[in-house]
């Protein structure tokens, strides 16, 4: 089976990381990573995104882990557009999060129009962090938690101006 799953993965967190996982139980995956260009786009709330190349490179160290554990192929490919790659006839299954479901419902209108076969639609649970709210980037990227879920209350959110990692 050849799965997709597009987003901007910044930073990459556990809730991604099951996403990931359920990709890979699936089948060979391909990731459509948000563009420079369309990354602050997909963001409800407005805050710094580390540059294409960056995200391209920590995904790939999180994806070969994973495509060893399994032995799958995978593929990161850069996304233009919102419905990306998961328009194309190759895939056969999306996998996205419960906010981005819609969305996956939307990609399936299109491949109708074009006379595809509609996606199977792999919804993955949130993963929740130690306080009970969803995992995410954005409260990563404020302070409030780290990519496992874990509180930090010491720690200061990401600045709006691109910052070195320790």
């Amino acid at each position: 089976m050849d799965v997709a799953l597009g987003g901007t993965f910044d930073p990459i967190h556990d809730g991604h990381r099951k996403l990931f996982e359920r990709a890979f139980q699936l089948g060979d995956v391909t990731v459509g990573l948000t563009s420079d260009r369309l990354a602050p786009k997909t963001r409800n709330e407005e805050r710094h995104v580390r540059p294409f190349e960056e995200r391209r490179s920590r995904l790939e160290d999180e994806l070969e882990r994973l495509a060893d554990e399994y032995d799958r192929e995978y593929d990161i490919r850069e996304l233009d557009e919102p419905t990306g790659i998961a328009t194309e006839p190759k895939f056969d299954a999306l996998v996205v999060s419960p906010e981005t479901a819609e969305g996956g419902e939307r990609i399936n209108q299109i491949r109708k129009e074009k006379g595809l076969d509609p996606l199977r639609i792999e919804v993955v649970d949130h993963v929740r962090a130690e306080d009970g709210g969803i995992i995410s980037s954005t409260r990563i990227v404020n302070g409030e938690i780290d990519e496992h879920g874990n509180l930090t209350p010491e720690r200061e959110g990401r600045s709006a101006e691109p910052e070195s990692d320790p």
